[in-house]
């Protein structure tokens, strides 16, 4: 979840903010399974957390606005070399887009199964992520994260969210706000747009549950 990756995030956040109810979320309004648990609603999702038009990511793919316009509204259906340059131009593995169909229709949309989630992230600094969300199109997700010994962030991070993290197994060292922690099983903490960077100098993984918003996926 590199920052250089995020960069128009706050754009996105502040309009959040100003549009959601301060008492129900605008998306409890709206929620309509049948419309949201789709290919298209979480491609929609990624390119809306990036910052970028139709028109920016029919560029990058090579294709027209009206194409992309019609997947994202799961009126067309992508080839596997269409998922795999949208994996690319989303920085999300391309077994991130073929999460839906593993999924029991009834289940598409609620339930998210222990063998069926969905890898996020490259993990080159030794950290695995899942999506324990069912798809992207809350005001947040929530994300299985596994920091495996010795990794560590290749340089201190930032964006524009909120986020909380719970330990479920191992020791993380944490670095907020120039404050250094080292958290444990049980231990939560707090992120609210400041510099952090994390480092697992142990024997043994680190697994936390974070839960952030806006998504950053």
């Amino acid at each position: 979840m590199e920052s250089t990756q995020r960069e128009n995030l706050g754009k996105n956040f502040t309009a959040l903010t100003q549009t959601s109810s301060p008492s129900v979320p605008v998306s409890m309004h709206q929620f309509d399974p049948a419309k949201l648990h789709t290919l298209g609603a979480d491609l929609r999702a990624l390119r809306k957390s990036r910052g970028l038009t139709l028109s920016n990511l029919a560029d990058q793919l090579g294709r027209s606005v009206g194409w992309l316009s019609q997947v994202e509204r799961d009126m067309s259906d992508p080839s596997i070399s269409d998922l795999r340059q949208i994996a690319d131009a989303m920085d999300v593995p391309v077994s991130f887009l073929f999460g839906h169909a593993s999924a029991p229709v009834e289940e598409q949309g609620y339930v998210v199964r222990a063998g069926a989630r969905r890898p996020m992230g490259s993990s080159e600094e030794g950290l695995i992520e899942e999506l324990l969300s069912p798809d992207l199109t809350d005001e947040f997700e929530v994300i299985h994260s596994t920091f495996q010994p010795g990794a560590s962030l290749s340089a201190p991070n930032q964006r524009p969210t909120q986020e909380v993290g719970y330990v479920l197994s191992g020791k993380l060292d944490l670095t907020i706000a120039e404050h250094n922690f080292t958290v444990g099983p049980g231990d939560s903490f707090r992120l609210r747009g400041e510099v952090y960077d994390w480092g697992n100098p142990y024997e043994e993984a680190a697994v936390v549950i974070w839960v952030i918003a806006p998504p950053v996926y």
